[in-house]
């Protein structure tokens, strides 16, 4: 009996589709991608209209082989790759090395893994859309071109294994300019006045703010301004002015995008860009579920639209009027603004089935598994269904000629907050007080503050700033992260990502030589350029035309005026093999010490940096500062084998007044606490 072949890239995937499309089908994965430009050469041909020269992947010889075979077998060929331009691209190779006519109907696409989506797309194949795969290419062209001319360079000038690229220098960019803000950084001294003030007939008590006067805000810059009103508070009476009630809504979030979603992933569960897309990926192309054998639970997970099909919408409303009533029900049907420069070509991430709840396949998942579905499933159905209200309460209060306000809030209908559990929102009621009538004061609590640095980015909050700008795409994201960090030219302090010394010199560089490369506005120009590719409104050979010819002109210039830089830092710590000098060098992973007598000498060592505190669990140990394995900063003992003391938090040079050990900071949520690095004991300072 003659078979139809489906081709798709991963194995997983092709578990999940055979299972949908019975004997007549054989289904087969390519592994990705299975041609590709060179890595040891630039692999475009400049002279002819910038022509790539594909080649086969190393190590796919034996998978094309096989793909080839049964193809030959087979009465129909269907290239089912993933739903954008990097699958479209997929299936075009594919085309090409199995010499198949690509304007004929052989390509298939769903944005889910379901019996349904998949009989669905066989019964309606399309030819492959070249100006998708003209657009990736243009990207792949691109990116090429800029990093095997300028990475060269900074081997050249810096050293070995540095890397230049579109998106990764820009978002580089970012980190150093924001490290640069912190470091510039002056604080600012302001100070606050809180009271709190209690009615003579109800039990709770109004938290009021400084304000000003009725007529304007008043900043307090100095305790001798706080102290002048603080005597002046002391002579006049509390009394309320104003009192307003108004019913508020709050419209639930949309459902995901990949951008929403890695940054959300990262905020409640702290996952990573690249382990929220790993997680994401398994559970779109099917996990095995008890009772029911291996399912797709969610939709194509790199989209950047918030977009969901009537069908989906339907049984979203089914749910929810079922399970909690139709008054959980908008009064009108959901529908969310289309961002401007969306590609908007798939629908926003959301459950294959809202009637697959996570508790009913929670033993069917990983823990990380269940809590990125969870997020997703609560995400999609809070979405489509009732605002939450409340009603919001304002008091304005006068002593004399000063005003302070109090806020308050209380809930009238949970709606969306029914099902999403994952955001907090914290009532705060507020006593019933007449016009006129004089307040109790109980307590007068002036604070001085000084305004903070801006944060360093986190991934959630790199990847916002990327989409924001218009840089790269949601499938560049989560690999720009992870080029960045590997590279060397940045490094995760705790949640946050700080710029390295290698990064800023890198990033000076190029900011100063290829200011193109690096502005953020050029950068985001391009991507839109791209888009225009793809929906046929330019060439792609015109759009790396208007790019490379200024480009290489700015490239001969750089390769004249770029002075060799030595990073060779002399040291005077000695050699344990030879006796001559150290040098600090700079590795793959940072930085180490090596033998400045090489190549005659080959002696190597960790660059231990001191924190100028001594070891407490040994005599002659320095605190020193250290990595692990995934790049996370600890603090250990220089003496380590032999002494193990380590802490993730950063040592001071106090001792516990309890129990004598040494008190570290730790850091969360912006949030300083001083504790004691003793697990037994308790002592706790907190700071601000």
């Amino acid at each position: 009996m003659a078979q139809s072949l489906v081709i798709v890239e991963s194995p997983a995937k092709a578990k999940t589709i055979s299972k949908f499309l019975g004997r007549k089908y054989k289904v087969k994965a390519s592994i990705g991608h299975i041609r590709d430009l060179p890595k040891s050469k630039m692999g475009i041909d400049i002279e002819h209209n910038y022509a790539p020269k594909y080649i086969t992947i190393r190590g796919k010889g034996e998978i094309i082989k096989e793909l080839k075979k049964e193809a030959k077998k087979a009465d129909k060929i269907f290239l089912a790759t993933d739903p954008d331009r990097e699958g479209e691209a997929i299936s075009w190779h594919l085309a090409n090395i199995l010499s198949i006519d690509e304007s004929k109907n052989c390509r298939i696409e769903f944005n889910e893994i379901t019996s349904k989506a998949i009989q669905n797309a066989i019964k309606h194949p399309r030819p492959i859309k070249k100006k998708l795969v003209d657009a990736q290419q243009a990207r792949r062209i691109l990116d090429r071109l800029v990093g095997y001319s300028i990475s060269p360079l900074l081997w050249k000038k810096l050293r070995k294994g540095l890397s230049a690229g579109r998106v990764q220098s820009v978002a580089t960019k970012l980190i150093c300019d924001r490290e640069r803000e912190i470091q510039n950084f002056t604080p600012k001294e302001y100070w606050t006045i809180d009271a709190l003030l209690n009615t003579s007939k109800d039990i709770k008590s109004i938290d009021a703010s400084f304000y000003g006067t009725k007529e304007s805000k008043i900043e307090l810059n100095n305790k001798e301004e706080v102290e002048e009103i603080l005597s002046y508070i002391s002579k006049h009476s509390f009394k309320v002015s104003d009192v307003d009630k108004k019913l508020k809504r709050r419209k639930p979030y949309p459902p995901f995008t990949t951008s929403s979603l890695q940054q959300e992933a990262s905020n409640k569960f702290g996952y990573s860009t690249k382990k929220t897309m790993l997680l994401a990926q398994q559970l779109y192309e099917g996990i095995d579920i008890d009772g029911e054998g291996t399912v797709g639970l969610i939709t194509y997970i790199r989209t950047d639209s918030t977009r969901i099909s009537e069908e989906a919408k339907a049984d979203v409303t089914k749910f929810i009027t079922e399970t909690y009533s139709k008054e959980y029900l908008p009064s009108s049907s959901r529908k969310n603004a289309v961002k401007k420069d969306a590609q908007d070509a798939h629908e926003a991430i959301r459950p294959t089935s809202v009637f697959r709840q996570p508790k009913s396949i929670k033993n069917s998942l990983t823990n990380d598994q269940y809590n990125l579905y969870r997020l997703i499933w609560e995400r999609f159905v809070a979405s489509q269904m009732a605002d939450y209200k409340y009603n919001s309460y304002s008091i304005d209060i006068l002593n004399g000629k000063y005003l302070f306000k109090a806020k308050g809030m209380k809930k009238v209908f949970d709606g969306f907050l029914k099902v999403y559990s994952f955001t907090n929102i914290s009532e705060k009621d507020l006593p019933t007080v007449e016009i006129g009538e004089e307040l109790l004061l109980d307590n007068i609590d002036p604070k001085q503050h000084f305004t903070q640095p801006p944060a360093r980015y986190t991934e959630a909050t790199l990847v916002k700033e990327m989409e924001e700008k218009g840089i790269g795409r949601p499938s560049t994201y989560s690999p720009t992260i992870s080029t960045i960090l590997s590279r060397g030219y940045v490094e995760r302090e705790a949640k946050y990502l700080k710029p390295t010394e290698l990064g800023f010199l890198t990033n000076d560089i190029l900011e100063k030589h290829f200011p193109d490369i690096v502005d953020i506005d050029f950068t985001a120009d391009m991507e839109a350029k791209l888009d225009k590719v793809e929906i046929g409104k330019i060439h792609w050979v015109e759009v790396i035309d208007n790019f490379y010819k200024p480009f290489k002109n700015t490239l001969d210039k750089a390769e004249k005026e770029i002075e060799k830089i030595d990073l060779t830092e002399k040291t005077d710590e000695v050699c344990d093999k030879c006796g001559s000098f150290m040098v600090v060098k700079y590795g793959r992973y940072g930085k180490f010490l090596a033998c400045s007598n090489y190549p005659d000498c080959d002696f190597t060592k960790s660059l231990l940096i001191k924190t100028g505190l001594k070891c407490p669990e040994c005599d002659d140990g320095d605190i020193v500062v250290r990595k692990s394995k995934k790049g996370r900063t600890f603090y250990g003992c220089s003496n380590f084998p032999k002494c193990r003391f380590m802490t993730w938090n950063q040592p001071t040079d106090r001792k516990c007044p309890e129990c004598n050990s040494i008190l570290v900071i730790q850091n969360r949520k912006n949030k300083k606490t001083i504790k004691c690095s003793n697990k037994e004991c308790k002592y706790k300072e907190e700071t601000q």
